[in-house]
């Protein structure tokens, strides 16, 4: 825990079916406590019969010392009446996120330089990669490194050494290019979101060198998606997406080049925004308070 002004307060999330008096709630609940709130973000999907989605931050000395009690009391004085599933988070306990690569490092390196430089508020425990391309390059920014090979019928193997580097230490898991699909048993053990990055041609150009098929096929735009993991392939729910123009002009490699850099831009923001606690997730969406 930090005592940290800047971090004495928490992020509070809260998602319910939409009716009066909610945020007159929760600020008078926060107001009685002696808190500042200094930033307030909502959504209404409908405001008769719709489900409302609030984000805010406040300050409150001393918040992280007595959690308990104010979670309790939240729950008891305001949670409870409206029917709301929440959580709070405590800037001063930064998350730990565990990284896994494959070969392709621009991802990696785009959000280890980010951290390096403060823009992403979270304790990197390690990378791991199912090859050992990128060793040198996580190793240069201060960063563990671990090798986990997959190697051909080894899935099971390779995902409980996953385990053993990962369970317990991480609170996100980022994919960073990791060309390997994770299993379900695998996930649930886990225990914790995952955030992977793909191309956005996704089903129109599976499989492999999906932006030589895009360029053969003259597509006009070329983008990428970020997303939490689920079971399912490329299902989970959107967190962030971009897209870039290509023309006729444009080569494969112009193509590459073009979705590495929305590919690097993409992650890193949704990966900033899981951090800042500013994704709520509802069936199978996202609503997102990304804020500036």
């Amino acid at each position: 825990m930090s005592d940290d002004p800047a971090s004495a307060g928490g992020r509070l999330l809260i998602w319910c079916p939409d009716r009066p008096g909610i945020v007159a709630g929760v600020s008078a609940f926060l107001a009685a406590r002696g808190a500042n709130i200094t930033a307030s973000d909502q959504h209404s999907s409908d405001p008769r019969d719709g489900r409302f989605f609030m984000r805010m931050e406040f300050q409150l000395a001393g918040l992280e010392r007595a959690a308990d009690e104010f979670e309790r009391a939240f729950d008891d004085e305001v949670a409870g009446l409206f029917g709301m599933r929440w959580r709070i988070a405590y800037p001063g306990r930064r998350k730990r996120v565990g990284i896994l690569v494959s070969h392709e490092g621009h991802c990696v390196l785009e959000l280890l330089t980010r951290w390096r430089r403060g823009e992403l508020d979270a304790n990197i425990v390690g990378v791991i990669g199912n090859h050992r391309v990128l060793e040198d390059d996580v190793l240069a920014q201060g960063v563990e490194f671990a090798h986990v090979p997959t190697p051909r019928g080894g899935r099971e193997e390779a995902e409980r050494e996953l385990l053993g580097h990962l369970a317990g230490r991480c609170d996100l898991v980022v994919l960073a290019r990791y060309m390997q699909i994770l299993t379900g048993d695998f996930l649930d053990r886990l225990g914790v979101p995952v955030i992977n990055i793909h191309h956005s041609f996704l089903p129109a150009f599976p499989g492999a060198a999906p932006y030589r098929q895009a360029h053969e096929r003259g597509v006009k735009i070329i983008g990428a998606t970020a997303h939490y993991v689920t079971e399912e392939l490329d299902d989970g729910p959107i967190i962030e997406q971009d897209v870039a123009r290509v023309s006729h002009r444009a080569t494969v490699a112009d193509f590459v080049r073009t979705g590495a850099d929305i590919e690097r831009a993409v992650l890193a923001r949704a990966v900033r925004w899981h951090l800042e606690d500013r994704i709520l997730v509802h069936e199978r969406k996202t609503v997102v308070f990304a804020g500036e």
